[in-house]
């Protein structure tokens, strides 16, 4: 049997203010497509399917036709709740919505029961873990120490009960998939995803997931390998610059009758190149080397020792995304602007202290046109607050 792990879709993300639902549109065509080519069974989604527990309307639109396209490929498709969804939202109709192949786990008391696929002389059964917010489930669970393993250890207790029941009533092999969004020990995190906790609390061993034939992970957005069986798929867009240097795509997992047979990452192309730049505006835009970078999102730190005007229009002219842009001074020329402390301590009248803020907001000193006005503003203060 074929399943094809993917997670962290979230529909309806901007990237840094620029829209993304038609660069969402195709990796679902991506996905649809590798869906026929592979010929999958059973396509996962590791939680946060939305980017916000309200998503618009056209986003909910996308899914929905996301969904038909899956199912009129042959796939049938298991979906858990991330903690950007709303799991109330996204589980709605879930028993219903099974008949027609769309299995929804959205609730703790549904983590124990898989859904449950028949080939070839074995049945896989899917066990898709929602989110578990600690402080909603602890109690329910009947953990008392705080964070999300004990909670996800809980809740994985009650999944191999009911596996080993099945196992034992099954005249076929069961192989057992477990879909968790979780912080998994050993992880490593982007700058896009929400944290699930503090001081470390979020962090699950993978130890947990022994015993299972394939555990598909969600929340971290790069595709990662914590173990031969427990892999992250990451998302299928990069949501950061943290990620320009991330392959973007999905996991496709063969099981067999004796378990965990084949895994191989499918990788899909990437709608528009990220790119980090760094150092003085003039080098950067004189760089032969840089003209793909004219096509992609740009993020650029510049590196001049005092701020050069108009950074952001002059950038824009040779590489038009632009979207970040960030001032990290390496070193200061001589006569540069000294520090806003070091001009209020030296500040002889108002005007050296005006002078003084605007060059530390700016990071650039006041042109003499800037310094006439200035004291032109102060001379007229000065004379109000007399004639007053």
């Amino acid at each position: 049997m074929r399943l094809l792990h993917t997670s962290d879709w979230h529909l309806g993300r901007s990237f840094h203010g620029a829209g993304l639902l038609d660069a969402q549109r195709g990796f679902i065509d991506e996905l649809v497509r590798t869906v026929t080519e592979r010929r999958i069974d059973v396509v996962l989604i590791a939680g946060d399917v939305y980017d916000r527990a309200l998503p618009g309307v056209d986003v909910v639109a996308l899914f929905d036709d996301a969904l038909v396209r899956l199912r009129n490929a042959g796939a049938q498709v298991v979906v858990s709740s991330g903690n950007h969804d709303s799991a109330t939202r996204l589980g709605f109709g879930g028993r219903l919505f099974a008949e027609a192949g769309l299995h929804l786990r959205t609730r703790l008391d549904e983590a124990a029961t898989p859904a449950v696929f028949e080939r070839d002389g074995h049945s896989v059964a899917v066990y898709a873990l929602p989110y578990l917010e600690p402080r909603m489930v602890a109690e329910r669970l009947g953990v008392a120490a705080p964070g999300h393993a004990p909670v996800v250890e809980a809740a994985l207790a009650l999944v191999r009960e009911d596996l080993a029941e099945r196992r034992a009533a099954s005249a076929v092999p069961v192989a057992a998939v477990v879909l968790a969004h979780v912080f998994a020990a050993g992880g490593k995190a982007s700058t896009s995803e929400r944290e699930l906790g503090v001081g470390g609390l979020d962090v699950v061993p993978v130890s947990h997931f022994a015993g299972f034939d394939y555990v598909a992970l969600g929340h971290l957005h790069g595709h990662q390998e914590l173990a031969e069986h427990v892999r992250y798929s990451g998302s299928p867009l990069p949501y950061s610059f943290s990620e320009a240097g991330h392959s973007k795509g999905a996991v496709l997992v063969e099981l067999s009758a004796d378990g965990l047979r084949h895994v191989e990452r499918i990788e899909w192309p990437a709608p528009k190149r990220l790119a980090v730049l760094r150092g003085e505006l003039d080098a950067l835009l004189g760089d032969s080397a840089l003209a793909w970078a004219e096509q992609a999102w740009c993020q650029v730190t510049l590196t001049d020792s005092e701020r050069p005007g108009q950074a952001m229009e002059r950038l824009r002219r040779r590489f038009p995304d632009t979207l970040v842009l960030a001032f990290e001074p390496e070193g200061r020329a001589e006569g540069a602007p000294k520090t806003y402390g070091d001009r209020l301590r030296e500040a002889e009248d108002p005007l050296g202290v005006c002078e003084g803020f605007v060059e530390h907001v700016r990071e650039r000193r006041t042109s003499d046109a800037e310094s006439r006005l200035l004291r032109d503003v102060l001379g007229a203060a000065a004379a109000a607050e007399v004639s007053a």
